[in-house]
């Protein structure tokens, strides 16, 4: 289970529950949210979408503790194709 909650403008708390339950610092940038959604979702569903790609790639206990979202795609080079809303 992915929960994800803002905690500052651009900051957000994502909690994952597995079997060991991990938390991350994520930060969204309103011009990346804009380039991967073009508006057409919320930061929290980009944000758990995101996860969900990266937790068929790793375990959650893999994923960084903190880290700006658009750092996915140097880890994960089809990132920004995959998640991208067309």
């Amino acid at each position: 289970m992915i929960e994800v909650t803002q905690i500052g403008k651009e900051r957000f708390e994502v909690k994952v529950r597995s079997e060991v339950k991990t938390k991350h610092l994520v930060t969204l940038t309103d011009q990346y949210l804009r380039k991967l959604t073009n508006g057409a979702e919320t930061a929290e569903k980009l944000i758990e979408r995101s996860f969900r790609f990266l937790l068929e790639r790793e375990p959650n206990t893999a994923i960084l503790r903190s880290f700006e979202l658009s750092v996915i795609g140097t880890y994960f080079p089809e990132y920004e194709e995959k998640i991208r809303l067309k």
